[in-house]
Formats: C-alpha cells, structure tokens, sequence
C-alpha cells in the first residue's frame, strides 16, 4: 500500500510503497477513506514531540473495515461495515480502562505514544523488506491502517466518510472537554482560546449543552467569523483588542466566563484562558505544547478565587465515539463544514504547513480519493 512515511523531520512526509497491514486479535483493518491532518501531528512532524522513527503519522481517520481480526465475536463489526475511528486507542484491559478511564489507558500512552506499537508491543507497519515502521495512533495516513476494536464506531448509510474522519480527534477531543473535562452545565458561560479545528468543534457542542453565552477568542478576524456562525454569541481578537479580560468581563457582566477552554497549547494562551476565570471557574486546558512547555499560574489568584485547572486529553473512547458520531449525524457537529481543505496523500506535508503557518480555517483532511 502507499503510506505518507517520516524518516527525517528536516524531509518531511514521503509517500512510500510499504507493507498492506492485517490485524490481530482484537482489531480490525480498515481501507481508509480519509485521516484528518491536526497539530499533534505537526509536533512530531517538526521533532518536538519524540517519536520512534520512520513512522507514519495520522490519527484521525474514517473508512471501510475490510479485515476482521480473532477475538471480535461480541463487538458487532464486520467486514464492509463504514467506521470511524478515535486517536485515543484504549487497550480495555489496565487498570484505567477497568474504571472506564479510556482517557488514562496506561498501555496507550507507554506503547503507541512513546513506542509505535500495539499492544502486543509490535507494531503492525513495516517497508517492502520487513523494516517495522512506528505507529502514531493508527498511523492513518496510508491507504490501509489497524485499529483496535475498542476505537471504532459504525457510521450510519448517509455520513461524509471523507470530512468525517475529523470526529475521531477534532470532534472527540471537543467532546471530552466539555463533557468530561468541564461537565458543562445548562446556562454557564464559555470562552473558547484559539478556534482552529478543535476550538471549532468545541463551540457547537458547548452551545448543545447548553451554555448560555460563548465567547471566541482567537487572533484571526475570518476564524472568528467561522466562530460566530457556529454559535459563538461574541469574539474578541487578542492580536487587536488591547485587554482581552476586560472585553470578557464586558459581555459576561463583570464576572468573567465559568468554563475556560484552551485548545492550541501555548503559555501565551494559557494566560489567556485563566485571565477571562471568573471566580470559582473551571480552566479546561486541551492543546498539546511543543515538547515540554510550561505555563504560569498566579497562585494567590487561583487559591483566593477557587479556580480549578483541569487537563483534558481526550474523550472516553467506547462511550463516546458512539455518541459523537450521533451528534455528527443529526447536525449537531456540522463536521462537513468544518473542513475546509482537501489534501491528496502526495500533499499532505504541504497541508501541514499550511497548518503550522495558521492558515487552516476548521480543520483540513487527506482524502485518499484524491
């Protein structure tokens, strides 16, 4: 099969002819249909987050179960069966998994996020001549990827397989964060830092759950727009607006918002985020930094006014994927006009860096189509 592969950060992707894989116990081959492109991947793209390498990136995908390996009699896949899948790949056997942590699965994060592999410890990729290739999640950007059957949901007849592929990070790690992370409540108050892909998504599930006012904040007048005509009830661009706690503390009546979301993962955004609390509020951080980052907190603030910091990953993948799909399907997540560029595998390092210079509105996709 074709796989877009990473040997050297300096030369980006290469498509490349390797291995078709095949799955075993407990998993499933899909023939993808699209991978979404999200800025996880930018950070190993560009060695900031280490990484095994050669690999192939990508996790986020939707398409076609074609394979069906042992040990799936009680999940209800099959072959031709459409899915989506999720980043976050729970091995349903640890400890956290046991307590419905999916978010916490321990092998996830010691075997697929530092070593490549499954969870058998190999992984299931390698070259023409038997050289294994690491595994970011799935490893989606190829023709064909395996997934765990823990991280796939059927899709119904008439879903967009292509945009689709977005719900499996984009739209669940929203959902995480506003469902798990948040518990948002009917008639609090939101701001959302940085409206990219996950930003995005995060607005029209808030305002589902009901939040009463939804503040976009980002330092792009046309995301901003996009931010608005997904539900957000005000915008502020923090590039212009010379105070953006005091724009806040304008339309939320002095107070501040009760739900914080931060989604790029930068200091810079962090203050942000905690800048616009208001008293007792909840600060929901989402984006991954660039290697290891930190951010200030001011202590007197934090402890004087009850304000929580509470990190969020992911959802909870076999609760949820099903129903993020089902918030997708009935138009809930509009998630087909969420993306807004379409890639051929050949372009997905040009998609990349068209993310990496900020100028991807939504969110954009491989489609393998092409």
């Amino acid at each position: 099969m074709r796989a877009a592969v990473l040997r050297d950060p300096e030369r980006g992707l290469r498509v490349e002819e390797i291995r078709t894989p095949h799955p075993k116990v407990g998993e499933v081959l899909i023939k993808v249909a699209a991978c979404g492109l999200c800025h996880s991947d930018l950070h190993v793209l560009g060695g900031a987050i280490a990484f095994p390498l050669p690999a192939v990136l990508g996790h986020e995908v939707s398409g076609e179960i074609v394979e069906v390996g042992p040990g799936n009699e009680h999940t209800g896949l099959a072959v031709g069966q459409r899915v989506a899948g999720a980043f976050l790949m729970p091995c349903g056997q640890c400890a956290a998994c046991a307590a419905g942590r999916d978010d916490l699965c321990g092998p996830f994060f010691d075997l697929n996020r530092l070593q490549g592999k499954l969870y058998d410890g190999t992984t299931r990729l390698a070259t023409l001549d038997g050289d294994p290739i690491a595994m970011y999640s799935m490893g989606g950007l190829a023709e064909y990827a395996v997934i765990p059957s823990t991280s796939v949901a059927p899709v119904p007849d008439d879903y967009d397989v292509v945009p689709g592929a977005i719900i499996g990070c984009a739209a669940m790690t929203a959902y995480g964060a506003v469902r798990r992370g948040a518990d948002l409540r009917h008639g609090e108050t939101v701001a959302v830092v940085a409206t990219g892909g996950v930003g995005s998504t995060i607005i029209p599930i808030a305002k589902s759950f009901g939040a009463r006012r939804i503040v976009a904040i980002d330092v792009s007048d046309e995301k901003l727009a996009d931010a608005v005509a997904l539900g957000a009830t005000d915008a502020v661009n923090s590039a212009t607006t010379p105070d953006v706690r005091a724009a806040v503390l304008a339309v939320t009546g002095g107070r501040g918002v009760d739900v914080a979301f931060e989604a790029l993962g930068r200091p810079q955004t962090w203050t942000t985020a905690l800048d616009v609390l208001a008293d007792g509020g909840r600060m929901v951080p989402i984006g991954l930094g660039a290697g290891v980052q930190t951010a200030g907190v001011e202590i007197n603030r934090t402890v004087r006014r009850s304000q929580s910091i509470i990190g969020s990953y992911g959802a909870r993948t076999r609760q949820d994927l099903p129903e993020v799909v089902r918030l997708a399907t009935e138009g809930v997540i509009d998630y087909r006009g969420l993306v807004s560029r379409r890639y051929r595998l050949e372009d997905a390092g040009e998609g990349y860096a068209a993310l990496k210079r900020g100028e991807i509105r939504g969110r954009a996709v491989v489609d393998l189509s092409l």
